[in-house]
């Protein structure tokens, strides 16, 4: 695909790799995935904004997965915002869009009128990699730290990967001349191509609390690299991140053109959730029908929300719970 391929680019994310610095990268663009997301709750402005920006992270980091992998972020916090989830489900054939979901748990009346991420306290970002059955999951951890859940990220990169790690992001309800308000989100990611860090195991960072930063993970020409893509990456206006007038294509030239920029397929993203009733009884078989019996509403049926789509499901309390399972058998 040659850079200047004009792209259909709301809702997908284009790898690149800048081919004079040994950076590899994404341009995301969401708007209906995001939407679709958000309107699944009437989650105050505070929550939305650090859905947006988890939803975004997630399509950024996770179009890396091979197919049917899943890739989940979590932030848990012992702040207002008490947990937000969300999962990246890899494409199930070559050619398909990925599929992405949400949702955050949090205490209203604890919200304040002060910036997003101050709803958030203490706690981590955690990054968990499904492989499919038979394979042991991945999970890794880092703090809370810099002041954003894009630095959080940021940080688990230079930890656990020790990968040089950068993101640009911007999102927010845009209104467009003869339309109505919608969410639109863009953002880039920057990361040096994996090699061995000449940072020393055991090592504090020059980072929060002594942690990792990415500076800490380069040095000689590499640093001078990394430091030189950074500095092309300060100059984004918000306007070029989300578009609509500007392509990624046309945002990679811009930022840059002297780094030789060599784009690859771009991979469609879709909102989508894996609950199904299946997964619902699946959840339930733990319990047994005294457990079943307390969950029953008046009507007689036991119900289930999913947090993620807002999905309902209506089932009959005699056909769920581990001793449902055992007369099935029988």
């Amino acid at each position: 695909m040659t850079i200047g391929a004009k792209l259909a680019w709301d809702d997908t994310v284009l790898p690149f790799q800048l081919d004079v610095s040994d950076v590899r990268g994404r341009v995301a663009r969401l708007d209906g995935v995001l939407g679709n997301i958000l309107k699944q709750h009437a989650y105050p402005p505070q929550v939305e904004a650090l859905v947006a920006e988890m939803a975004l992270l997630t399509a950024l980091i996770g179009q890396t997965i091979k197919l049917r992998w899943k890739l989940s972020l979590q932030v848990q916090s012992d702040g207002p915002v008490r947990m937000i989830a969300t999962d990246y489900y890899g494409p199930t054939e070559e050619g398909e869009p990925a599929r992405i979901r949400a949702y955050a748990s949090f205490d209203k009346d604890r919200l304040s009128d002060g910036p997003a991420f101050d709803q958030i306290g203490k706690g981590y970002f955690a990054v968990l990699i499904d492989q499919g059955k038979g394979m042991q999951p991945y999970q890794g951890i880092a703090p809370l730290a810099g002041g954003s859940i894009r630095a959080a990220a940021e940080g688990y990169f230079a930890q656990s990967e020790q990968l040089p790690t950068r993101f640009s992001l911007t999102f927010g309800k845009s209104t467009e001349a003869g339309g109505v308000e919608h969410w639109r989100a863009g953002g880039v990611m920057i990361q040096v191509m994996p090699k061995a860090s000449p940072h020393a195991s055991g090592e504090g960072g020059t980072g929060e609390g002594g942690l990792l930063v990415a500076s800490d993970l380069v040095e000689g020409d590499e640093e001078e690299a990394w430091n030189r893509v950074n500095f092309h990456l300060d100059t984004v206006d918000e306007l070029e991140l989300i578009g609509p007038s500007v392509t990624p294509t046309d945002l990679l030239i811009r930022l840059f053109h002297e780094e030789q920029p060599r784009v690859f397929d771009a991979q469609p993203v879709r909102f989508g959730c894996s609950c199904s009733e299946d997964k619902v009884r699946q959840s339930l078989s733990i319990y047994s029908a005294k457990d079943i019996q307390k969950m029953t509403t008046d009507e007689g049926t036991v119900t289930a929300d999913c947090q993620f789509c807002g999905a309902h499901y209506v089932l009959d309390p005699k056909s769920v719970g581990f001793e449902a399972e055992d007369r099935d058998e029988g």
